[in-house]
């Protein structure tokens, strides 16, 4: 009765109608007022749910920055020039069930078929409990990159077995924790070999067969390209390796065709020539094949795709990487290695190229800032649910199905191309071209998709999913009679070992998996109390903030998350007609749309999927552009020194001559230093990169001037995407002077960052540069009028199946709650600040005194006076149950914090309070309470098998050390599970597998 009479008074209030006939025409359900939304109340917003501070809570924080109201802050924080003079032009926002209902119908547009198309990509059976509870789990998806690793083991063990089980089936020594998919590993592969020889001007070919994939050929061509040096694609057997210019060879294994060679005579001739040889491998084929490395192939690259990751429209995947141990400090990416804590019990950490990007800048190894730790989790899990021989059995399974296949289309009179193979068959039909368009017509209508080769002839790849069913499918499609049909039906197949290289020098004889690991957890029972175990050792954000600058770590909103489960976007193989995924493509118009609104540019590439391949794909764009112009010797690229690692990375791979540029003391761009650069270098500047905000953590005033000097003298303004946090709804990248920018999806955008990755790294790029941005080489949906730089990606559009993800972030934010987060984020990090003035002083801030939204620590004057480092804070804040900062970048002895609008005022102030006592903590050292040496923040983190010991021999108590803080309870206690690892030690002594230190360099 109560709602009754609400909704009388409104509609007498709008309408001018009496209590009794408002009451009659309700009842009576004669009349309908106009609009039904100003009837009922409305659905509530998700950006309340989203953004952290309520309104109180707001006035409070804006009340403590000393700022009357949130735009007297952001006047005094945002240069006016750039300042948005309007409001985002995005579509009203939904609720979350509204976003669920419209998610749902652009699902059921797409076509669900069934896909042998193969190329990389293959259907596969995802085991309950591993979606479940890794794949839909926050406790696994919300995590940020193990460089803390005492908050990280679970996931560290997780990889570790992902590595093992790589190096194992590759027999390789060596693999690294992931890259993002099968081509851009091939790429890297070829960069690696390049890398290894000294006369660059004279070995400069790479030698790639022609029965490789074709979208590797093309990323490792795009690679090439801007590397200098030549790709020739040709049949491996009539390569010439002879002529002394060739540095190294790409093999598929079995190649694309889906036939297996015997590559031996060609290693012995390339390792006799000091060439190495790349093996692009299937790694279910390699439970039954031999494996590469006991070929003698130095690299076997892939994607783990199949192990248990949905195909998701291309992805996201985990791409694997293995290499002889003499290559281990070339092996790109992350490296998850052994050490010992400081109580010696074995501990994992990342090694290595950790962070390389940010001390070798231009000279690193390559630019990847990322992996898709979460995708390699489940696929080392697929492998510990099913075992050595439950592996092995699904490998079984595949290859006698298609040996079936192919013996049925045989004595139906089709060509199964000669030579061996393990899943996948090349089909000429039985007498011309026209037998083939029927044969794809009857495949249409089973909902079957086979690839098309150029030769007319029809692939088949099968999977682990194919049933009686479907062969029995097939067999109709292909035309085949009833007697064939009934002679596979009754098992009279004399020939069905035609085509098999079982039994032959080909067939794997060595052993793989045989670590307890993989032969403990075969039942669902084990198997869940196994990932529960491992996830219960990870700090992530179901545990508290994790406010890492530059990084982003906001809500992944549940219900943007949940379509990536669905398998109208999840079982979409990346190669299908595009006709069949109109509701694919519908969301990635609305998406592109409403980012061109959010950034100011005109169009977007979805194809990079992650940040810094982003990068490279941006600067390729404007490297294209130039060429273009015939203006090749523009080679000078600009970046602050306080710019992301990447950057200087990214642009000497897309073949730029990286100059620094030093910042001034309120952390931008030194303008004294700029203009004299620009003048010196006029000429040949291609372009600039600029992070914006600054990586220091404010807004520089002069942005636009830069930006504006920079195309007065032709060159053109890439602004990295990473801070875009700070922006959306305020300014406009593509307003203030951007040409080309990459937006980090996995954090403005709230894609999970997966305990480190997946992420996606789109660019958007003004009206010039459009024709020039990634095209693909099997789905060609920019036409043929591009003048594309090349590909990046395996995939056209990416790890396409997160992209649901931002889509619904900012469907149910709409254009006020986007703006709203934008400045909370800015909010958030100045109250912050403000509360811990007088306990910190802080590196950078704005010319009128206010931060964007993150801000730098100075720890370094504790160096001095306690003994204390950035580390040593960051370890304690564990005990505190916190991840730490970014640590000691861009400034050494700096903590970076980026709280996110995310978090709420009560969790803000609970890190601050750890920060403030652990400065009381620094100030005890100081005073002499606690010598240099010993000490709470020296021997941070204290796990509980240190805090539970029989001796304690610190001469603090152990509640001092466990539970430092009143609101740290027995109920809330997050407990690190090592001591400090050991970093020097596990980087002097490698140990990338759960295997023993010999075996890993046999």
């Amino acid at each position: 009765m109560a709602y009754l009479g609400a909704l009388t008074k409104t509609l007498k209030r709008g309408l001018l109608l009496s209590r009794i006939d408002v009451t009659r025409a309700i009842c009576s359900s004669v009349w309908r007022p106009a609009r039904i939304e100003d009837v009922l109340p409305p659905l509530e917003s998700f950006s309340r749910r989203h953004i952290g501070p309520n309104e109180s809570e707001v006035a409070d924080m804006l009340e403590t920055c000393g700022v009357n109201s949130m735009e007297e802050m952001l006047s005094a924080t945002i240069p006016g020039s750039i300042r948005l003079k309007r409001d985002l032009i995005l579509d009203s926002p939904l609720s979350e069930q509204e976003l669920y209902q419209r998610a749902s119908e652009l699902s059921k547009k797409n076509k669900l078929c069934r896909s042998y198309i193969g190329m990389g990509y293959h259907d596969c059976i995802v085991p309950a409990v591993i979606k479940r509870n890794i794949l839909e789990n926050p406790g696994w998806i919300t995590q940020y990159t193990p460089y803390q690793a005492e908050l990280a083991q679970g996931r560290l063990e997780c990889l570790m077995n992902f590595q093992s089980m790589i190096t194992d089936l590759t027999g390789l020594e060596v693999a690294n924790a992931s890259l993002l998919d099968e081509a851009s590993a091939a790429a890297e592969a070829m960069a690696l070999c390049f890398r290894q020889v000294k006369e660059k001007e004279t070995r400069n070919t790479f030698l790639v067969d022609r029965h490789c994939h074709p979208h590797s050929i093309a990323v490792v061509k795009t690679r090439a390209h801007f590397l200098g040096a030549e790709v020739i694609v040709d049949d491996y057997k009539s390569f010439n390796l002879s002529s002394g210019e060739v540095f190294g060879v790409l093999l598929q294994y079995p190649n694309t065709e889906g036939r297996i060679e015997d590559y031996t005579d060609l290693l012995t001739t390339a390792h006799q020539k000091n060439i190495l040889v790349a093996f692009a491998a299937d790694l279910l084929s390699l439970c039954l094949l031999k494996p590469p490395g006991d070929l003698g192939a130095d690299i076997c690259l892939g994607s783990a795709q199949r192990f248990g990751v949905p195909m998701g429209y291309g992805g996201p995947h985990a791409g694997f990487f293995a290499v002889k141990h003499s290559l281990l400090r070339s092996l790109p990416g992350r490296i998850v290695g052994k050490t010992k804590d400081k109580m010696d019990e074995p501990t994992y950490r990342l090694c290595l190229q950790a962070r390389e990007q940010h001390i070798r800048r231009d000279r690193a190894t390559s630019n990847i800032c990322t992996a898709q730790a979460l995708l390699a989790n489940m696929a080392a899990m697929y492998a510990v649910y099913h075992g050595p021989s439950g592996l092995r059995d699904i490998a079984v399974r595949v290859h006698q199905t298609t040996l079936a296949l192919a013996e049925v289309l045989r004595r139906q009179g089709h060509l199964v191309h000669p030579g061996v193979f393990f899943d996948t068959i090349k089909v000429t039909c039985n007498t011309n071209v026209s037998d083939s368009l029927k044969v794809l017509r009857r495949a249409t209508e089973r909902n079957i998709n086979l690839r098309e080769y150029e030769d007319g002839a029809i692939g088949v790849s099968l999977n682990e999913t194919v049933t009686p069913n479907d062969l029995l499918d097939l067999l109709w499609v292909f035309g085949c009679s009833r007697d064939n049909v009934e002679s596979l039906e009754r098992g009279d197949l004399d020939g069905v070992q035609q085509g098999s290289f079982m039994g032959t020098s080909l067939e794997r004889s060595s052993s793989y998996l045989t670590h307890p690991v993989f032969n403990s957890y075969h039942s669902e029972t084990n198997l869940l109390r196994y990932m529960k175990k491992l996830e219960n050792k990870d700090l992530s954000l179901c545990h508290s903030m994790i406010p890492l600058g530059s990084c982003t770590m906001k809500l992944n909103p549940t219900a943007g998350l949940q379509p990536l489960s669905w398998p109208e976007f999840a079982n979409i193989h990346p190669f299908v007609p595009v006709e069949q995924t109109p509701g694919y493509q519908e969301l990635l118009e609305e998406l592109e749309r409403d980012l061109c609104e959010i950034t100011g540019y005109n169009k977007i590439s979805f194809q990079p999927n992650s940040g810094a391949q982003g990068e490279f794909a941006g600067l390729c764009t404007i490297r294209a552009y130039l060429e273009s112009k015939g203006e090749h010797h523009r080679t000078v690229c600009l970046i602050p020194d306080s710019a992301h690692g990447t950057n200087a990375a990214s642009a000497h791979m897309a073949g730029f001559k990286p100059i620094s540029l030093k910042t001034n003391h309120q952390g931008g761009v030194d303008m004294e230093v700029w203009k004299e650069k620009l003048e010196y270098h006029n000429k040949n500047i291609a372009c600039i990169i600029l992070t914006y905000p600054s990586t220091s953590g404010v807004f520089e005033d002069g942005v636009k001037e830069i930006c504006s000097m920079v195309h007065d003298c032709g060159g053109q303004v890439y602004l990295d995407g990473a801070n875009m946090n700070a922006q959306v709804g305020l300014c406009r990248l593509g307003d203030y002077g951007g040409d080309v920018s990459h937006l980090n999806l996995h954090k403005t955008f709230c894609i999970p960052h997966g305990g480190g990755g997946p992420g996606m790294g789109p660019i958007g790029v003004k009206s010039h540069l459009v024709p020039f941005l990634p095209d693909h080489p099997v789905i060609k949906y920019r036409g043929n009028t591009s003048q594309s730089f090349g590909t990046v990606s395996s995939a056209p559009w990416g790890s396409a199946a997160i992209l649901p993800i931002s889509w619904a972030y900012i469907k149910m934010m709409g254009a006020d709650g986007l703006r709203r987060a934008s400045e909370v984020a800015i909010l958030n990090a100045n109250y912050m600040v403000n509360k811990l003035k007088g306990h910190y002083s802080f590196v950078f801030t704005g010319e009128h005194g206010f931060n964007a939204h993150e801000f730098i620590l100075d720890i370094s004057p504790f160096e001095s006076r306690a003994g204390v480092e950035a580390v040593d804070v960051a370890k304690r804040l564990q005990d505190y149950g916190f991840h730490a900062p970014t640590m000691s970048w861009p400034v050494k002895g700096g903590l970076m914090v980026e709280p996110t609008e995310s978090e709420s005022k009560q969790e803000l102030d609970r890190y601050c309070d750890a920060l403030i006592r652990i400065r009381e903590e620094i100030k005890e050292i100081e005073d002499g309470k606690y010598s240099r040496d010993t000490n709470v923040l020296k021997n941070a983190p204290h796990p509980l098998l240190s805090v539970t010991a029989n001796e304690w021999n610190f001469p603090y108590s152990r509640e001092k050390a466990a539970f430092p803080a009143s609101w740290l309870t027995t109920d809330n206690k997050f407990w690190p599970c090592s001591a400090r690892a050991n970093d020097l030690e596990g980087d002097r002594n490698v140990i990338a597998t759960l295997y023993d230190k010999e075996k890993s360099k046999k």
